[in-house]
């Protein structure tokens, strides 16, 4: 009896430890998000709440190493070691938004496309091949891999293109510079030769080629690709290093690319300030207006003058304007002071100090006064306000973010540091050590500095981090709404416009600063510039497999399918984001497209004021505006989207759409609305059944109710079981408008 209660007791301990043993086995690494900081709560008390949230899950197996990282700067969470089930319980606490795996992700240089869903395993077509994009920009470096020609065969037959003092190969087919007043700078290049790399990057990132071992000085080593290798290029210099990218040069570029039989059209440029015109007073809208008549859809980037409300300045609704998104790479740069007080910061950051420490300045303490400058204007490191024998040798605080051209006078420091308001947004290169640090660091770095006769300070290399709060809309990409036509919806979409590594030409440093001697082949740029392309190779992604779809069709599949975005990060809502963040791969197969024709957008010019005369020299035909038209156009304008500006209480309005199958042959959508409280929104009807593809269906959403906020968003997707073609609503009130120039 003895023995058998003595085996019973060991066959019980050993069960637990073989229990405890497998439970520590099975635990793997989760990140617990949570959101902002807790109001009132100091970023320096969060790894307690994190340490007493672990306790309460752990419980006896809690033990102090158990938080692996406290995420504390500009986000709320921890990472940590949990079983299945302690995730669980983990995520069931109030005050966490999510609990998910910390996945191993191979790093790669085109992280952007795999982020998007777009692998290299994706389904393609052959006539990938012969999809065109021509790309508006400062030309090409036709020596990079990503632009080799082994393996292609001859341009297709309906190419019309040629090249100018440039030789071309199968994959860039065409090549043309256009500078009508022949008016270079001592570093331009008299050829489609890009001499200044923006356009090499964004050609790469639609259409390169896959080249492997690509990286940043050994930052995102991995694979470089754009999202239609297979597809032609096409190269239009409009761009120069000496006057920039003048609009005759743009719009001449439009018309060359329209001739020559793109398919495609991205043009990543646009206004230096926000200023608003009228349609057609701007090359883009002239270009792109021309473009759609010829079936061509024109991707456009959105702008960097955010995050201020209706800060885009191009907005014509034929155009695809697309807003900067992250992907989950970011970078972040420690700085360390001489007190031993250690932070991050972010930027790219090549260069490597070797962990000397270097004496601290403040900007403001050292004006070029012999230049006229005091500390008002040295304060915030812009061009020629410091003193640069002062600063020389120094790590120096900045007091704002700036421009990578700014600081090209203090290429004497040792390093800079800057306050930024949103360090996230100051991912990028500059001439020297440099990090965009927290305003909460940034005094304390100035605190320090202060107290301390011998304040010294150095910045570290960069490391590669993953960012578990993507996507959201950066703060520099251009918001809308539609200051010309507040009831369109502008941006279109969003796709990935941060850290995005691509080709380069070798010739241009990595920053904007003259003395950079860094030359590479492939760079890191962030920008709506880089957001851009991936649009315009989703919309030729599209086209391969749908060659006689119109520009409206195409631009409509990439919004109706796109995946929505937080409104929690991004408060300005569809004005950051537009339908959301592209995926490509569900637009191939829409179900519903909204298409639109040249003479819905000549209805639509009517209801703008229009008359019949301009309307008759724009279009060469016998347009008229009829008295409907001037009162419902825009309403009646066949978008995959609905904006309606109130400045009322209360409204009602009637919007009319078609839409046409490309779906299942026989099939039944019904209209399914997610909205807030404060609208009554019915489609009518609410059903729509088509027996055959390519056939139309017609239908009314009427929007009433009232607004008690800014922005009230909403949706309707129409769902058959298998294709749910979702449409952004949008409901906003009066919102400043911004009409001065910078």
């Amino acid at each position: 009896m003895i023995s058998l209660r003595l085996s019973l007791l060991f066959t019980l301990i050993f069960t637990l430890i073989i229990n405890q043993t497998y439970s520590k086995k099975d635990r793997k690494t989760y990140i617990v998000y949570m959101g902002d900081h807790p109001k009132g709560m100091d970023s320096t008390s969060l790894p307690s709440l994190h340490m007493t949230m672990a306790q309460k899950v752990l419980g006896s197996d809690f033990e102090a190493k158990a938080i692996l990282h406290s995420y504390k700067k500009s986000f709320n969470g921890f990472v940590i070691k949990l079983t299945e089930e302690e995730a669980e319980r983990m995520a069931e606490m109030d005050c966490v938004v999510s609990v998910f795996p910390n996945k191993k992700h191979q790093l790669h240089t085109t992280r952007s496309w795999d982020f998007i869903g777009v692998s290299k395993q994706i389904q393609r077509t052959s006539l990938e091949s012969d999809i065109i994009v021509g790309v508006i920009d400062t030309g090409v470096w036709p020596e990079s891999k990503s632009f080799s020609d082994e393996g292609f065969g001859p341009p297709p037959s309906k190419w019309k293109g040629s090249c100018h003092n440039f030789t071309c190969n199968n994959k860039i087919i065409g090549a043309k510079y256009i500078n009508i007043e022949g008016d270079y700078g001592k570093d331009d290049i008299v050829s489609p030769r890009d001499a200044q790399g923006h356009g090499s990057h964004t050609a790469s990132t639609i259409a390169g080629n896959l080249v492997k071992s690509a990286s940043l000085e050994g930052f995102a080593s991995g694979t470089a690709r754009g999202g239609v290798p297979s597809a032609r290029i096409a190269i239009y210099k409009a761009c120069w290093l000496k006057i920039g990218c003048p609009e005759a040069e743009t719009l001449a570029a439009f018309d060359e690319a329209i001739a020559d039989g793109v398919d495609i059209i991205s043009i990543s440029t646009g206004f230096n300030n926000i200023e608003f015109f009228p349609y057609f007073q701007s090359a883009y809208d002239i270009g792109s207006f021309h473009a759609m008549k010829r079936g061509i859809l024109t991707s456009n980037s959105a702008n960097n003058l955010g995050p201020r409300f209706s800060s885009m300045t191009t907005y014509p609704p034929w155009i695809l304007s697309v807003a900067a998104s992250t992907i989950d790479r970011r970078f972040l740069t420690k700085v360390q002071l001489g007190n031993g007080v250690v932070f991050d910061g972010v930027s790219i950051n090549t260069f490597d100090l070797k962990n000397k420490m270097f004496p601290l300045i403040y900007a403001g303490d050292v004006p070029n006064t012999a230049g006229g400058y005091n500390s008002s204007t040295s304060r915030f490191c812009i061009d020629h306000t410091v003193d640069k024998h002062l600063v020389k040798g120094k790590i120096v605080l900045c007091d704002k973010i700036v421009s990578p051209g700014d600081i090209g006078v203090l290429s004497g420091a040792a390093g800079i540091l800057v306050g930024a308001t949103d360090a996230k947004d100051g991912q990028t290169t500059y001439a020297l050590p440099a990090a965009f640090i927290s305003l909460r660091n940034f005094k304390l770095a100035h605190s320090y500095m202060i107290s301390s006769r011998n304040s010294t300070a150095t910045i570290f290399r960069s490391d590669e981090d993953n960012d578990s709060q993507t996507p959201f809309i950066v703060s520099f990409s251009s918001r809308g709404p539609n200051p010309i036509t507040p009831n369109t919806l502008k941006p279109d979409v969003a796709a990935p416009g941060v850290n995005i590594l691509a080709a380069w030409s070798p010739l241009y440093p990595i920053s904007t600063f003259e003395g950079d001697k860094r030359a590479v082949h492939y760079n890191i740029e962030s920008g709506t510039s880089m957001a851009c392309p991936h649009a315009a190779a989703a919309a030729a992604y599209v086209k391969s497999f749908h060659p006689n779809w119109s520009p409206a069709m195409i631009k409509s599949a990439l919004m109706t399918t796109a995946t929505p975005m937080s409104p929690t990060l991004n408060p300005e809502a569809e004005f950051a984001y537009g339908a959301g963040q592209i995926n490509p791969i569900k637009a191939v197969n829409p179900g519903l497209v909204y298409d639109i024709s040249e003479a819905d957008y000549v209805t639509f010019l009517c209801g703008e004021g229009y008359t019949d005369k301009m309307l008759r020299i724009l279009t060469k035909d016998h347009s008229r505006c009829s008295k409907h038209a001037k009162q419902e156009a825009v309403y009646d304008l066949n978008l995959p989207s609905f904006a309606l500006y109130v400045n009322v209480s209360s409204f009602s309005r009637v919007y009319h759409r078609t839409v046409t199958n490309v779906g299942s042959k026989t099939s039944s959508y019904k209209a399914k609305v997610v909205s807030p409280s404060l609208l009554d929104i019915q489609v009518k009807p609410n059903v729509l059944s088509f027996t055959s593809i390519g056939q139309k269906k017609s239908f009314s959403v009427i929007i009433e109710g009232s607004i008690n906020a800014d922005i009230l968003s909403a949706s309707l997707v129409w769902d058959d079981g298998t294709f749910h073609v979702r449409t952004p609503i949008v409901v906003y009130g009066d919102r400043e408008v911004i009409t001065w120039s910078t």
